[in-house]
């Protein structure tokens, strides 16, 4: 690492990067906590807390290989520059804060991907994008909601033939205990994925400047973005957390359980094999399969429907956004 290569410049725009990152925690906190504070499980200081803990511990337990994808795996790193950098950071920021201020629960993952391309290709045209990786996150805005539905049902199926004779007092008291056990791990899913993107952004933006020769994703990047992601998190935002915990369907302590751990599977295995998901497709897919579980008519398919078009426009309006803001920037940079 050449030290002397880190300008005023590149310092700001790891700040922009980490600004991201602090909204992205603050945005999907409601994906960790929204079934526990909407079963009463937990109070909702006491929620984000807990959530942004593991948010945190997620550093110690996960290899960077969302990271690596994110920043090599979805525009060529030899096209990148500060403005590249900057428009699709600024313009996943700007989708972000729209969708935030609606309540909607629009995936940080996909505006900051499409940010990406829309920056890339603003630059260099389509030639910029690397296929192969994106085709990979293309896929995934499918697979991860569908993959936490499907496992939600199955779970809610396990669980009620499992106490199907209990006492539902009693029955009731295990799950909600069971919500803090599944909430831990999926906030620890949603660190594992989600805070690795902003440093995959970091990692190339240094490559890009020759700090690093090689493209490597630095231990201390990866902390900074795991440290503000968890700080993001605590801070919570509420206007989503009701649209997740309660608008779409009425959970009780064992759909809420099932749900979160649902989605931490499902976030795990993407984690693993190095696939950037939205950590809010997988949580909504497995709130409407455990809300569907017990009664299809308990879940307000229409409000669904509308998150699914808001899943549909997140990619395609953050890529505008950055494409604009990159060329704001290449002219002032």
């Amino acid at each position: 690492m050449d030290t002397s290569l880190l300008t005023p410049g590149i310092i700001a725009l790891i700040g922009v990067a980490l600004a991201f990152d602090f909204m992205n925690g603050m945005h999907d906190s409601a994906n960790a906590i929204a079934t526990v504070v909407s079963t009463r499980v937990l109070k909702p200081v006491p929620a984000v807390l807990w959530a942004g803990l593991f948010n945190f511990a997620a550093f110690f337990l996960f290899e960077a290989h969302v990271a690596k994808t994110v920043g090599s795996g979805i525009i060529s790193p030899d096209l990148v520059d500060n403005a590249v950098v900057f428009g699709a950071l600024a313009g996943a920021i700007a989708w972000n804060v729209i969708t935030w201020l609606a309540g909607i629960p629009s995936s940080s993952s996909h505006a900051l991907v499409g940010g990406i391309v829309g920056a890339g290709v603003a630059k260099a045209g389509f030639n910029a994008i690397v296929w192969g990786g994106l085709s990979k996150t293309i896929y995934a805005i499918v697979l991860s909601p569908f993959t936490g539905f499907v496992i939600a049902i199955l779970l809610m199926i396990a669980a009620s033939w499992a106490f199907v004779k209990a006492n539902p007092a009693w029955a009731d008291g295990v799950f909600r205990k069971l919500q803090l056990v599944s909430s831990a791990l999926y906030s620890l899913g949603h660190g594992s994925n989600d805070a690795q993107k902003t440093a995959g952004v970091i990692a190339v933006l240094l490559f890009s400047n020759h700090v690093y020769k090689e493209f490597t994703v630095p231990s201390w990047a990866i902390f900074a973005c795991y440290v503000t992601m968890g700080l993001g998190t605590m801070l919570g935002g509420w206007r989503i957390v009701h649209t997740m915990g309660s608008k779409i369907t009425k959970l009780s302590p064992m759909q809420g359980a099932c749900a979160n751990l649902a989605g931490a599977m499902t976030l795990f295995m993407a984690s693993g094999l190095g696939i950037p998901v939205s950590t809010t497709h997988t949580i909504t897919g497995a709130i409407v399969g455990a809300g569907t579980a017990r009664r299809a008519s308990s879940v307000r398919w229409g409000l669904a429907s509308s998150i699914v078009w808001a899943w549909v426009i997140t990619m395609p309006a953050s890529a505008l956004m950055s494409a604009i803001l990159y060329w704001v920037a290449h002219f002032l940079l």
